[in-house]
């Protein structure tokens, strides 16, 4: 299924798009049974990958992906090029950069109050821009 937006910068002849340049392929959807979860900042991860071999990792966290039986942190890990999910059952120990608060135990259950911590927070600032840009329209027409 292609969204709307793959036509956005197409030509339309007998009913099929024709692209007008080269673009990006669409952004799969989450597969069946997983969400997603805006998250935003920069932590410092002690890893076990799968050998078992553990790391020290940054990322930029992008999101939290909760699926059937696992969750993962998605973000940018520079030291390894690019976007990396990281299985949080997996993450030993986590260090949020800004703050310096540093956990080894109830990892996944900080992440996610964080994560509807920053939900909130934007759907307020969201709504407070909203109030003030009514407030505006209706004084310029008083």
């Amino acid at each position: 299924m292609t969204s709307m937006n793959a036509h956005a910068f197409s030509r339309f002849h007998g009913g099929r798009p024709e692209p007008l340049g080269e673009a990006a392929p669409p952004v799969p959807a989450p597969a069946p049974g997983w969400s997603l979860m805006p998250l935003s900042g920069r932590f410092e991860l002690v890893y076990e990958d799968g050998q078992g071999v553990w790391s020290r990792r940054t990322v930029e966290a992008r999101e939290l992906k909760l699926g059937p039986g696992r969750t993962l942190l998605g973000g940018i890990d520079p030291g390894r090029g690019g976007y990396r999910g990281f299985r949080t059952d997996r993450i030993r120990r986590l260090t949020d950069a800004a703050t310096g608060e540093r956990l080894e135990g109830g990892i996944l259950d900080w992440l996610m109050a964080r994560a509807e911590a920053q939900r909130r927070a934007d759907a307020a600032r969201i709504r407070r821009n909203a109030r003030a840009r009514r407030r505006a329209a209706l004084a310029e027409v008083a």
